[in-house]
């Protein structure tokens, strides 16, 4: 056993002298130093092997930065969300695909409905028809830069993970599908997500047909090679558009009268495929948009898939 050490009544270390009270000093700052060093090497062992509580919730951290561009400041002009340099990938619900997908899931006139299998579906500007049809959609031109990660991996990049984006005309119909454009295949396209796990869409800004908020559809898939039937997708979603931007596209631009009406009558709460939704989750899924109707819209949109 080691014995602690006796006090020595009769020899005060305040009476030692000038050279021993230096010393003793020297000697209290070496120990404090070392004791910084350890105390600093610790916390980088409790950092580095994960210490610490933390929630384990679906919202992951990442050091990827995004940001909306800027539209003009013209007459019109408008911006909705924001932001930051450390982005969030908020894993996003689960949604309908719809009953206009064209994912090989349905028919339409007795025939399987697939432009997933069709060559040119592969593209950035989905505006035209491809494949034989000639159309183009007419409405304020929107670019939507749409960037995949992993929230289920620190929020990673999803390289080379493919998405197919679909959604209605100015007027609220669907290629393939509604009478009026059943010969035209646009507003549909797909992408393949660069190594910052992004792609950019350019497109027009959709209307708000009765019934539901305004919102595109997406489809998440693995691979290029997976995005060929319904079967194979990994997530179903749907993007919810800025209310404030989607006003003054409705009052202010040409052919989306209908849509003014729509809108009033139909919230993000009360719409059926939004409304059940958490705020985080609706705060995820809705874009980030700046732009005027002069000069078309740019937005941008986080998109965590459980990978």
């Amino acid at each position: 056993m080691t014995r602690a050490p006796t006090h020595q009544p009769h020899l005060d270390d305040h009476d030692l002298g000038l050279q021993h009270d230096l010393e003793q000093l020297a000697a209290l700052k070496r120990r404090r130093r070392v004791l910084g060093m350890m105390l600093s090497g610790s916390a980088l062992m409790i950092a580095g092997c994960g210490g610490g509580d933390g929630d384990s919730g679906t919202t992951s951290t990442t050091s990827t930065s995004g940001s909306s561009s800027s539209g003009s400041s013209s007459s019109g002009s408008s911006s909705s969300g924001s932001s930051s340099s450390s982005d969030t990938c908020t894993e996003v619900a689960e949604e309908t695909q719809g009953p206009y997908p064209s994912d090989g899931s349905n028919t339409v006139n007795g025939q399987v409905s697939n432009v997933l299998s069709e060559s040119g579906v592969v593209r950035s500007d989905i505006r035209s028809s491809f494949g034989g049809a000639s159309g183009v959609a007419a409405g304020v031109p929107t670019t939507l830069t749409i960037t995949l990660l992993n929230s289920n991996n620190l929020c990673q990049p999803l390289s080379g993970y493919a998405i197919y984006l679909w959604h209605c005309t100015r007027d609220g119909n669907y290629s393939l599908y509604s009478s009026s454009v059943q010969d035209e295949n646009f507003l549909r396209g797909v992408q393949v997500a660069d190594s910052n796990g992004q792609v950019t869409f350019t497109t027009i800004f959709p209307g708000c047909y009765s019934g539901r908020y305004p919102h595109i559809h997406f489809e998440i898939y693995s691979s290029l090679s997976m995005a060929t039937l319904y079967t194979n997708k990994i997530l179903t979603s749907q993007i919810a558009l800025p209310r404030d931007v989607c006003s003054t596209v409705y009052s202010g631009a040409t052919g989306y009268s209908s849509s003014v009406t729509n809108l009033s009558r139909v919230t993000l709460a009360s719409d059926g495929i939004f409304g059940d939704n958490t705020a985080a989750q609706l705060a995820a899924m809705t874009a980030a948009m700046s732009g005027s109707v002069a000069d078309g819209y740019t937005g941008t949109l986080t998109i965590g898939v459980p990978a």
